[in-house]
């Protein structure tokens, strides 16, 4: 029962949809009208407002980072997995938006923070040097989440690399199309309207 009411209450956190609040907040519109149709940080900037994107990308980490500080807390280390777990899917398919969520990069990066921070600090670190070199948000994403598994299965611990295997592998998924653009070489840049 303490598991469930962890994985409830971590994926109604997950579930806040910060791009969509932001790009409220700062009088963008419907975030989902513009550009990807996407509620994180990289469809945000495509607005043009760089702070509520650092905004979004801020408060999507800090929502899994706090479901898994406070579950290792409260429960324990395999209940703070859980929450990482959950505040993903809350992200990917929130009950708030009637289950169509982001895309969960940041999510996924706020969960490596908190489960292990020399983890989540490489992983971060991949991502930015990708962009740095690629400037495509979404290929940037994916090595991360493809080295992430390695990161913690040496940084951590192999049980905590099972779970960010399949924390990667909703990465994956929820970027299909984005990898079929990329193989069609037409991914859009960051900072791209």
């Amino acid at each position: 029962m303490t598991y469930l009411i962890v994985a409830l209450l971590a994926y109604l956190l997950g579930s806040v949809p910060f791009g969509l609040i932001m790009a409220r907040v700062f009088g963008l519109g419907d975030i989902r009208k513009i550009g990807s149709g996407n509620i994180g940080a990289t469809n945000v900037l495509r607005s043009g407002n760089k702070v509520a994107a650092l905004l979004t990308l801020i408060f999507d980490a800090a929502k899994a980072g706090v479901a898994v500080l406070i579950a290792r807390a409260v429960v324990g280390e395999d209940a703070a997995g859980l929450a990482g777990l959950a505040a993903m899917l809350g992200h990917l398919y929130p009950i708030f938006l009637r289950f169509k969520g982001g895309k969960g990069v940041a999510t996924f990066l706020g969960t490596l923070l908190a489960l292990s921070f020399p983890v989540g600090l490489a992983a971060c670190a991949t991502w930015l040097a990708c962009a740095l070199i690629t400037r495509i948000s979404s290929l940037s994403a994916l090595v991360a989440a493809a080295l992430a598994p390695v990161y913690t299965y040496f940084l951590y611990h192999k049980h905590g690399a099972i779970l960010v295997l399949f924390l990667a592998a909703l990465i994956f998924y929820r970027h299909s199309a984005n990898i079929r653009r990329l193989l069609d070489g037409t991914e859009p840049k960051i900072g791209k309207k």
